[in-house]
């Protein structure tokens, strides 16, 4: 842990740990949502995570991670208001901690979300900060198996899936409502491609 905080070259040990999951394939899915102040992984951060495990077609409620990133100078900076940070009951922590717990969470899992991709690139470079390397999970993105089965290119919201495929409407208040409404579609979406 000190070569971490000094800067050496050297990988912190829950990277190494994670590095190490990948010599055997997982049957586990993690359901993955991020909510960020915008699009732009340069200038943009990440406010939370909501996320959800699934296996063997099985959605598990208690294979759950949820955390809200203390982003305070950021909010600060660009006059944002850190009301949900203050009221929000989930558990805080500061975006390096977060980072390495969703880290040991995700562990070498198919990572599945709505435009996943750029919630990768959004840890990815996190991770870059913190002097890992880039997360090395397949990832499969809930939008790309829809236009696939449509045999279309134009986008779909994420509300636009949850009523094509007539899935229930959620309050979808935090990350983790997201991700259990991904994790729902993502099923549909499974067994209609065919893939297991």
């Amino acid at each position: 842990m000190l070569e971490w905080l000094t800067g050496s070259n050297k990988y912190p040990e829950f990277w190494k740990l994670y590095l190490a999951k990948f010599e055997t394939k997982s049957n586990r899915y993690v359901i993955l949502n991020t909510e960020t102040t915008g699009l732009n992984p340069k200038k943009d951060v990440i406010l939370s995570f909501g996320a959800i495990g699934v296996v063997n077609d099985v959605v598990r409620i208690g294979d759950n991670f949820e955390v809200v990133i203390l982003q305070y100078k950021y909010l600060h900076d660009n006059g944002m208001s850190n009301e949900f940070l203050i009221e929000s009951k989930l558990t805080k922590l500061a975006e390096y901690p977060a980072i390495q717990s969703l880290v040991d969470y995700i562990g070498n899992a198919v990572l599945v979300g709505h435009r996943i991709h750029f919630d990768i690139e959004m840890i990815n470079d996190v991770l870059e900060k913190m002097e890992c390397g880039k997360l090395k999970n397949e990832a499969l993105d809930v939008e790309i198996m829809h236009q696939k089965l449509m045999d279309v290119a134009k986008p779909f919201s994420l509300d636009d899936l949850i009523k094509h495929y007539k899935l229930p409407q959620a309050e979808r208040n935090s990350a983790s409502d997201d991700a259990y409404s991904i994790a729902l579609l993502f099923l549909k979406l499974k067994t209609r491609l065919g893939f297991k």
